[in-house]
């Protein structure tokens, strides 16, 4: 028979991995909790049966300009739409993922108390991103900072010229892993591994990053147990007269 303390280190284990499956993280336009959304807009319906978004905010993230954060892809002039549709995608991940726990950390910003951090995409998702935009045009490495926003949208800061993607992200990781301040790390894991997010697949087989995001949580830091558990195992084993009498 296990030891009770043993019992109680696998339960608060067995919780803390279940509290990073299916939830979505404290941001702007999150949800409270992930739930059906049968009118999600274009790319994002991918998301529609479990969504950390709501139907108006995925027909926003298909705004070259939307009210989400006014942000502006056009930045260096019109975004062909093959690269868009990258920004779009990685978008309606962000809004309506319920797969992000496990990569979900603290911040410290004003429009957001969580953010992501390190998630492994996927390889293609990486590569083909890169392939489809490595001709469009930006100033900046970091999108997340350090653009001029006295117009009320981003635009490029003074003395930054505009380049093709493929000088400013030398590589399809660079561009993965750079752009969001690294939110993404670039995963040499393929799709349907079940060891890589992925941005694209087919709603009809499932989403496969449910399998992703259980994967992960079972490897996450362990939590401490409670002080009361840590108890010398010779004390454990004592009889009670030499504990209490």
């Amino acid at each position: 028979m296990a030891a009770p303390w043993a019992l109680l280190a696998l339960l608060a284990l067995a919780s803390a991995q279940e509290s990073l499956l299916n939830i979505c993280m404290d941001a702007t336009h999150h949800k409270s909790s992930p739930g059906p959304e049968g009118l999600l807009y274009g790319q994002c319906v991918l998301w529609k049966d479990n969504a950390c978004c709501t139907a108006n905010t995925s027909e926003e993230a298909h705004r070259d300009q939307s009210y989400l954060y006014n942000f502006n892809w056009d930045h260096c002039g019109a975004m062909p739409a093959r690269c868009k549709r990258h920004f779009i995608q990685d978008t309606c991940l962000y809004e309506c993922s319920p797969n992000l726990g496990p990569w979900i950390v603290q911040t410290d910003s004003s429009w957001r108390r969580e953010r992501i951090l390190h998630v492994p995409l996927c390889r293609e998702d990486c590569e083909q991103w890169w392939e489809d935009c490595q001709d469009a045009l930006t100033c900046k490495v970091n999108w997340h900072k350090g653009w001029n926003w006295t117009t009320g949208t981003n635009q490029c800061p003074q003395g930054a010229m505009c380049q093709k993607f493929k000088y400013v992200f030398p590589t399809a990781a660079t561009l993965c892993e750079e752009i969001w301040s690294h939110s993404y790390r670039y995963s040499p894991a393929r799709r349907g591994s079940g060891r890589c997010i992925q941005l694209w697949f087919d709603p009809a087989l499932g989403n496969p990053n449910v399998e992703v995001a259980r994967f992960y949580a079972a490897r996450a830091p362990r939590p401490a147990p409670p002080a009361p558990l840590l108890l010398p195992l010779a004390l454990l084993a004592a009889p009670p007269a030499l504990l209490w009498g």
